[in-house]
């Protein structure tokens, strides 16, 4: 196996990179019958470089970029209600991971982004698009609690979860 690492993400080095991993990541989404999860040229270098104002912006490298996450600490304003449901601890501070997306030949990728968030914080949050059956089946083969529903900004519901070690 190839060596893996995780290190920030750089712009403008890592931009090309970046975005031909996002296009692979919706082209398995799409393959997988997720045709309504990241539209409409989401997510973009914007969202990137937000990432990275925020110390939250990783790409991990097998000889080149093969896969971009976000670690974002708390608090994440669309976590501030769920519905449906409740979080197992509201009290403690807690990161977010987001926008996990690979390479569609390079695998365990999310153990990868696991281990190095549980690594930085034993109270980690995650959400999905309902119709994202593989980051639902990987969220859950990984030991999160289903919480309850979240909504993003614009009103789209998400599937919330979270584990604490």
């Amino acid at each position: 196996m190839k060596e893996r690492t995780i290190r920030p993400a750089r712009l403008p080095q890592d931009a090309e990179r970046i975005l031909e991993v996002f296009a692979a990541a919706k082209g398995i989404m799409v393959a997988d019958g997720n045709t309504k999860q990241w539209v409409n040229g989401y997510p973009s270098l914007e969202v990137v470089q937000a990432d990275m104002e925020k110390g939250g912006a990783f790409v991990v490298e097998e000889e080149d970029v093969v896969a971009y996450f976000a670690f974002l600490p708390s608090p994440e304003p669309t976590y501030s209600t769920i519905y449906d449901g409740k979080w197992l601890d509201d009290t403690q501070p807690y990161h977010v991971v987001h926008r996990i997306a690979s390479l569609p030949d390079v695998h365990g990728i999310f153990q990868s982004v696991m281990e190095f968030a549980f690594a930085r914080d034993r109270n980690i949050r995650i959400d999905t698009h309902h119709d994202n059956r593989i980051m639902q089946h990987n969220i859950q083969k990984h030991g999160f609690s289903y919480c309850g529903i979240i909504l993003l900004v614009n009103g789209d519901e998400r599937l919330a979860y979270q584990k604490i070690v």
